[in-house]
């Protein structure tokens, strides 16, 4: 009797112990959150999971909820050093017959991240995988001196494996080899994938490798950047990462639609600058071959030329939210035509009332999703927000061929941006994501053709049509929008 009435006690010890813990760092996380001043209804949204579901909302505010903007990734040391190393163009878009626009866009970037513009870059565009990485492996090949190659996803597959065997026969010629994958998204393969490299002379590193007792603090920040640096003087960045499927659709898809930029000229010395500071942030090395003087143009029969050029970085450290505020900033000026390709549509809420204003004031604005893409999640997330575009006169086009994975957006006559950033609040707050912006009439014609055709594979939603989805499927639609801040 008396044991019973002990373990008795001492459980209800532990209950309160642990209630009066879960009570005091609710309140704690509430206070903290209300003085970081967010927007109203994120923290509204916080404080109100924290009261209703405290052990649940403690453990989903800690993986998801906490912010780490203004946090240092290097010191400012390391930046200036980096910076020294980056060539300076000064050069004033005024004077190479911008619109005003344009020149505001470049303003903002600068002010934004000190994001130089470069004129004078020589862009090839690809579309599909298959031309991409052909393109790739041969600038790997003949790469004499160095090698910075970034990506999300670095599969242990066909093309993983034979990217793989391409550095590990330029280390040994003695190339410099630099590999930075994020360990989320390559999370499947295994670690021995990427022993080998190391053991063969290849510098290969995870970005915010997630283990305890870090899991919390690591997991919600990705590096979802695709960059590729090749001996200073060449540079890759776009949509596609390294992985079978992009080349032949994968097991679920006929095809996989994407866009990805190779581009020479000075501009390379920007994405040189955004590897090297990644790199700094993981492993401490202080990367010395950055190119000290202007690159020059590596002219292919494919490629445009004299392209003015960007490059802008966005991620959960910056002061602010530097690409969706580029976009918002091109959108509000836009005055013939908004064109978007994004494989996830899940807009803040002042880039949806952007689209929504230039539509009522009779901007051309397209936006182009997957019907269906690599994440059923998302695709019914996306599809909660089309009724508000559509009630604004968006024109909302279905992509049917395939998995439409490009990232692309077109506004009027002379700015494209091509980059790793989705059109959802993951890329705009939560990833480290790089777009290039390109300042170019003839490049962004190229890419209004390249839309044009894949509107070919689209079936356009009309409202009429769109009202008539089954009750079932608006319900998930309006259950996953709420959680797409953190999809």
């Amino acid at each position: 009797m008396f044991d019973h009435l002990s373990s008795l006690m001492t459980a209800n010890w532990l209950y309160s112990a642990f209630a009066i813990i879960a009570l005091g760092s609710t309140l704690v996380i509430i206070f903290v959150i209300l003085f970081e001043n967010r927007n109203p209804v994120k923290s509204l949204a916080w404080v109100t999971v924290l009261l209703l579901l405290p052990v649940v909302g403690l453990i989903l505010y800690i993986f998801f909820g906490r912010s780490i903007k203004n946090t240092r990734m290097v010191s400012r040391r390391i930046r200036r050093k980096l910076k020294r190393r980056e060539p300076r163009i000064n050069a004033d878009p005024r004077n190479a017959g911008l619109a005003t626009p344009s020149v505001q866009q470049i303003n903002l970037a600068r002010s934004l991240t000190g994001a130089q513009y470069y004129p004078a870059n020589s862009v090839e565009v690809f579309t599909d995988g298959t031309s991409k990485f052909e393109a790739l492996e041969t600038d790997l090949r003949n790469a004499r001196e160095t090698i910075n190659i970034q990506y999300y996803i670095f599969e242990d597959d066909t093309l993983g494996r034979r990217i793989a065997s391409i550095l590990t026969e330029k280390a040994k010629e003695g190339v410099k080899v630099r590999l930075m994958y994020d360990h989320v998204g390559s999370f499947s393969v295994k670690s021995r994938f990427f022993k080998k490299l190391r053991r063969e002379g290849v510098a290969a590193f995870p970005f915010f490798k997630v283990s305890f007792p870090q899991l919390a603090t690591r997991i919600n920040w990705r590096n979802h950047r695709k960059i590729c640096i090749i001996d200073s003087s060449i540079g890759y960045l776009g949509g596609m990462n390294v992985a079978d499927r992009y080349i032949d659709g994968g097991r679920r898809f006929d095809r996989w639609r994407d866009t990805h930029v190779r581009i020479t000229g000075p501009a390379v010395a920007a994405l040189q600058y955004s590897f090297a500071v990644d790199w700094n942030f993981m492993c401490g090395e202080l990367i010395e071959d950055m190119p000290t003087k202007e690159t020059a143009c590596d002219k292919r029969p494919e490629s445009v030329d004299n392209v003015g050029a960007q490059l802008l970085t966005s991620g959960p450290t910056s002061q602010w939210a530097n690409i969706a505020l580029a976009l918002h900033k091109a959108i509000s000026n836009a005055r013939r035509r908004v064109f978007i390709q994004t494989p996830y549509f899940l807009p803040t809420e002042a880039l949806l009332k952007a689209l929504q204003s230039a539509s009522l004031a009779h901007v051309d604005v397209r936006i182009m999703m997957p019907e269906h893409s690599d994440s059923t999640m998302l695709t019914l997330a996306s599809a909660s927000y089309i009724a508000e575009c559509l009630r604004a006169g968006i024109k909302i086009y279905l992509y049917k061929g395939g998995m439409l994975h490009s990232k692309m957006i077109i506004v009027d006559d002379e700015i494209v941006t091509i980059g790793s950033t989705n059109f959802d609040f993951r890329s705009f707050e939560c990833n480290f994501e790089a777009n290039l912006f390109f300042y170019s009439k003839e490049l962004t014609s190229k890419m209004l053709e390249v839309f044009k055709n894949d509107l070919k594979q689209c079936e356009r939603v009309h409202p009429a049509q769109w009202r008539r989805r089954r009750f079932s499927k608006r319900l998930a639609e309006s259950v996953l929008r709420l959680l797409s801040p953190v999809l």
